[in-house]
């Protein structure tokens, strides 16, 4: 980007905190657009201009120096993304306060925990499932000063004095007041929902975030004109940075989609140009396309497969990594008949979908590159920001997470470990000296636990250090890479293979309701029967699927027994984390019977 292209972005220098952030973007587009959302009660659509926003915010502003916080206090937020968590994230930042973001879905005892750990003083909830989701925890947070529900909470006769409704404790109007805080100041505590163990506390300051999306937008380069949909939770760090302080830097907008079920809606509704994702939401889509092809005609199936084929060839000619065909003046016409409808069913706008905090199957983003979305793989950690390295577009390899932000130096250390240092680096982990000397040395490197090699300034995760199979005969294999590779088919939802210390491979599996029935449907099985899954006929019908997605593995990467069920694992019986990992110790010991079951017999 030329410096005089640069003249909407707001620089790290020019904000100097988040908060400047904010307040920058206000003085300097008081009319555009800042935030969409929809509103329950007129049941439509609303726009929030950035006047509107500071005028907003100024009123949390008020409110939170009402109670007696001091600059440093915690306060956090457990609630789904809306405009008013950005104007109580700003309004804390504002007041040199340190905002605290929860998973909704996060279990009532880590909620606890965090909230303990981190000594938060005020909480702020969004409405009454927040609130009883707490209740089984209440005894433990004598500690919080203040809670705040942005709806009326019903506290079935057991009145809390320190509950109010945003209604009852913003005042009617306030100034935005501009402190300048230091930029290296803490900024935010980001809690790691580890898979295995209790969260550890990821401290960032204020310049470590507002380098990392500037340093992002320096790569994927944007215009204002963009129209973001957040959908993942802004606990997250990767929308947290991407979706909310990034957009912000460019003076861009950002709709708030109403939930997960009702994302096809609000795409259509919304009609976004940018979507920051987890590859889960387009393996799905990629699933249900492909299930959805096996009713259409072969002459539909053949186009479909020709649209994607010519689609990815010109796409391959763009980036400078194949020459030109004939074939490729059949783009127009395929992109009509094919890409297009696709295409129309995420908004008909969509310019780009940035995607990660998990690997990408090749696969999934050659089908939506060559339907003609351009989609960019990233890597980074919340540790780090989080990014560390993106794919430009004109440069974008779907097998890699791309090249290294500026100032990123990274190396590859003992046994492929990507080690990093960046001044996106956390100050360390919150309370907790020694897990922060684990994975930062005295020189400063971040030892990320990822496994990779850097080709031509491109990155390659190839695996994690800690999730490594060794059967008993010493032969080593990569659970999550099969895993991605069993769930790519829509017979499966989630997929965890398990073989540590032990003779052979074998995997539970969660089934998709809707595809078991159609595949029992072929069997001529009963789906709805109590044993229905894992009858062994069925677990030979399973298992021959099973192999067939990871024939590309070694021949002792073979799975030879399964077990199959229709409950999803989820959060809430924490066998999954917030950001949707597995807790493989957890299943193993949810699923301890069933596991040795099929190991039996065996000597």
């Amino acid at each position: 980007m030329n410096k005089n292209n640069e003249s909407h972005l707001v620089t790290p220098e020019q904000a100097g905190t988040l908060s400047g952030l904010f307040f920058e973007r206000v003085k300097r587009t008081p009319d555009a657009l800042a935030y969409r959302y929809f509103d329950q009660e007129c049941e439509e659509w609303k726009d929030i201009s950035w006047s509107e926003a500071g005028q907003e915010a100024a009123r949390w502003q008020a409110a939170l120096a009402s109670e007696d916080l001091q600059p440093g206090d915690r306060v956090a937020v457990l609630m789904q993304n809306c405009p008013q968590w950005v104007m109580y994230d700003q309004a804390a930042l504002a007041n040199g306060l340190v905002i605290v973001p929860l998973y909704t879905q996060d279990r009532a005892e880590n909620v606890a925990y965090i909230l303990q750990n981190a000594g938060v003083k005020v909480l702020l909830i969004g409405h009454q499932e927040h609130w009883d989701a707490l209740q089984p925890v209440w005894d433990q947070l004598g500690f919080l000063n203040r809670i705040i529900s942005l709806e009326h909470i019903d506290t079935s006769g057991h009145p809390d004095m320190r509950l109010l409704t945003a209604g009852e404790w913003l005042p009617d109007e306030a100034e935005l007041v501009r402190v300048n805080w230091d930029k290296d100041a803490l900024a935010t505590i980001v809690y790691t929902s580890g898979t295995t163990g209790r969260p550890k506390g990821v401290m960032l300051s204020h310049y470590n975030i507002l380098w990392n999306a500037y340093r992002s937008l320096q790569v994927v380069k944007r215009t204002p004109d963009e129209l973001f949909l957040s959908f993942l939770p802004l606990s997250h760090t990767l929308e947290r940075t991407a979706g909310y302080y990034l957009p912000m830097m460019l003076g861009a907008a950002v709709a708030y989609n109403r939930s997960i079920p009702q994302l096809g809606e609000d795409l259509l509704a919304v009609r976004p140009t940018l979507l920051i994702s987890v590859p889960r939401i387009f393996e799905r889509v990629y699933n249900k396309i492909h299930a959805g092809l096996e009713e259409k005609s072969p002459i539909a199936r053949a186009l479909f497969r020709m649209a994607v084929n010519v689609g990815w060839r010109r796409f391959e000619f763009r980036q400078g990594r194949a020459g030109w065909t004939p074939g490729l003046l059949l783009w127009p016409l395929l992109n009509k008949l094919v890409a297009s409808k696709v295409m129309e069913k995420l908004g008909g706008r969509m310019r780009l979908a940035v995607v990660g905090g998990a690997p990408l199957p090749f696969d999934v983003a050659r089908l939506f590159i060559g339907l003609g979305l351009p989609m960019i793989q990233g890597y980074g950690l919340t540790e780090t920001s989080p990014v560390i390295s993106v794919n430009p577009i004109e440069n974008n390899d779907p097998r890699s997470v791309g090249c290294l932000l500026e100032d990123v130096e990274a190396r590859i250390g003992e046994k492929d470990e990507l080690l990093i240092r960046s001044p996106g680096l956390m100050l360390g982990y919150w309370a907790n000296e020694k897990a922060t000397r684990e994975v930062i040395d005295d020189d400063g490197w971040l030892h990320t636990g990822d496994k990779a090699r850097l080709e031509n300034g491109q990155l390659y995760i190839t695996g994690r250090l800690k999730e490594i199979i060794v059967l008993a005969n010493g032969e080593k294999v990569p659970p999550a890479d099969m895993e991605m590779a069993i769930v790519a088919d829509p017979l499966f939802e989630q997929a965890m293979v398990i073989g540590d210390n032990r003779p052979y491979l074998t995997a539970l599996l969660v089934l998709d309701p809707e595809q078991w029935k159609v595949f029992a449907g072929q069997l001529g099985v009963d789906p709805d029967s109590v044993d229905g899954c894992n009858s062994s006929r069925v677990s030979a019908a399973i298992l021959e699927r099973v192999a067939k997605q990871i024939s590309a593995f070694p021949g002792y990467a073979k799975i030879h027994s399964v077990h199959c069920q229709l409950e999803p694992w989820t959060i809430e019986d924490g066998l999954i984390t917030p950001t949707l990992k597995l807790k493989r110790d957890k299943v193993c010991e949810t699923y301890a019977q069933q596991i040795e079951a099929m190991y039996k017999g065996h000597h």
